[in-house]
C-alpha cells in the first residue's frame, strides 16, 4: 500500500538525486530573450525590471569568471512582435552582448530547435548550463526541458526570470507571478535545479 505523502517531493528527490549548483567556471550561461518587447513592447512581464537587474548581476559574475556566454534572441516577423531590426526586438541595453559572446536567434520557443545552440554549448566542453530568461513558462521552460533530452545538466536562476499574466481556462486571470512559480515548480520536479539568484554560484 502506498502511503499518502503529506509533504510533496520532486521526482528528483524521490529518486535520491542531489543536485548542486555548478561553479561558474564549470558551466555555460544561456540568457534567453531579454528583449525590449517584454519591457516596453506588447508583452510586459510582472517584475521585469527586477529580473533584468538580477540577470545583470549574474552576467557580471559570469564574465568575471570567464564563463562561456550565449545570448538567445527570438526573431519575429518584420513589423511584428520581436522584430530584430526594430527596437522592440533588440536585447535590453543592460544585457547587451559583448564582443566574443555568442548570439543565437530562434524562431520557436525551444532555443535548441533549428539553431546552433547545441553545438555552441558542446564547444564549451561543459556538460552543465545555467539558464535564465523570459518567459519562464514559455521559452525558458521549453529550452530547459529540451536540454534534458540532450544530456545537459541544467540550473535555472529564478529571480533573473519572469512571466506575464495569462488568461486561465476557467475565465479567471492567472497572475504573472503565479505563472512564474508554477513553471519553476514543474522544472524542479524533473528537469533542473532551481536557485534564487546569482549568489548561488561559486566562481
Amino acid at each position: 500500500m502506498l502511503l499518502h505523502q503529506t509533504t510533496p517531493k520532486t521526482l528528483l528527490e524521490l529518486a535520491g538525486v542531489r543536485l548542486e549548483a555548478p561553479s561558474l567556471s564549470d558551466a555555460a550561461l544561456v540568457l534567453i530573450d531579454y528583449q525590449n518587447e517584454y519591457v516596453s513592447g506588447a508583452l510586459p512581464l510582472d517584475g521585469v525590471d527586477a529580473a533584468i537587474g538580477e540577470a545583470s548581476a549574474l552576467l557580471e559574475r559570469a564574465r568575471a569568471a570567464g564563463t562561456p556566454i550565449v545570448h538567445i534572441a527570438h526573431k519575429g516577423r518584420a513589423g511584428g512582435l520581436f522584430d530584430r531590426e526594430a527596437e522592440r526586438g533588440a536585447i535590453v541595453d543592460a544585457l547587451a552582448p559583448r564582443d566574443g559572446e555568442t548570439v543565437i536567434e530562434k524562431a520557436l520557443p525551444n532555443a535548441f530547435a533549428g539553431t546552433g545552440l547545441r553545438d555552441a554549448l558542446a564547444a564549451t566542453g561543459h556538460g552543465s548550463a545555467i539558464f535564465a530568461g523570459f518567459m519562464t513558462h514559455m521559452c525558458l521552460s521549453s529550452t530547459v526541458r529540451a536540454a534534458l533530452d540532450l544530456g545537459l545538466s541544467s540550473t535555472v536562476v529564478s529571480r533573473a526570470s519572469a512571466s506575464r499574466s495569462l488568461p486561465g481556462t476557467d475565465g479567471e486571470i492567472v497572475p504573472g507571478g503565479a505563472v512564474h512559480q508554477v513553471a519553476l515548480a514543474e522544472l524542479a520536479d524533473r528537469f533542473a535545479l532551481i536557485v534564487p539568484d546569482a549568489g548561488a554560484f561559486k566562481e
